[in-house]
């Protein structure tokens, strides 16, 4: 399975736990892969950290997405997207290594199949007024990882230090 097709069994996942929301994650994707015919023993890690991860932040990618859309919130989208729009914002503020660009054309081309050619512009609008915070995320998480690997040196030497009886 691509990344694309995961994405896609990811967003319909989202859109099923939208409706059903008594639902577990496990549950929806296993409803969506059966829907598309695949085997439950299909690798579906990657579809499991998309919906658990949009689902475990969801009120900050829903405020995020809100304070991004004049006019709009979350709530009077249609399902299809805001369920990409969140998806993909889970995409751009929690996995640092995917290019942005890449994050935004996958949205996009998702949006336009599943729902119209305007969902797609649509999304990539919200998406790109988005774009100034997911970068300061993004600067913040890699100066935090810095310091952490600083911190983590610094204490590494140290011991080295007490070890080698300094």
């Amino acid at each position: 399975m691509t990344r694309h097709e995961a994405r896609e069994c990811a967003l319909q996942a989202l859109c099923v736990l939208d409706v059903q929301g008594d639902l577990g994650s496990a549950e929806a994707i296993a409803s969506v892969l059966a829907e598309r015919g695949l085997a439950p023993g299909e690798d579906v890690s990657y579809i499991e950290e998309l919906v658990d991860g949009t689902r475990r932040h969801l009120n900050e990618i829903d405020e995020l997405l809100a304070r991004h859309m004049e006019r709009w919130s979350p709530e009077r989208l249609g399902r299809v997207e805001r369920n990409v729009l969140r998806l993909a914002t889970y995409e751009l503020l929690f996995e640092p290594e995917l290019p942005i660009a890449s994050a935004i054309d996958e949205a996009v081309e998702i949006a336009k199949t599943f729902a119209t050619e305007q969902s797609g512009r649509f999304v990539n609008g919200v998406l790109a007024k988005l774009l100034p915070a997911v970068a300061d995320r993004r600067r913040a998480d890699m100066r935090d990882a810095g310091q952490e690997k600083r911190t983590a040196s610094a204490a590494e030497a140290a011991r080295e230090g007490v070890e080698d009886g300094a």
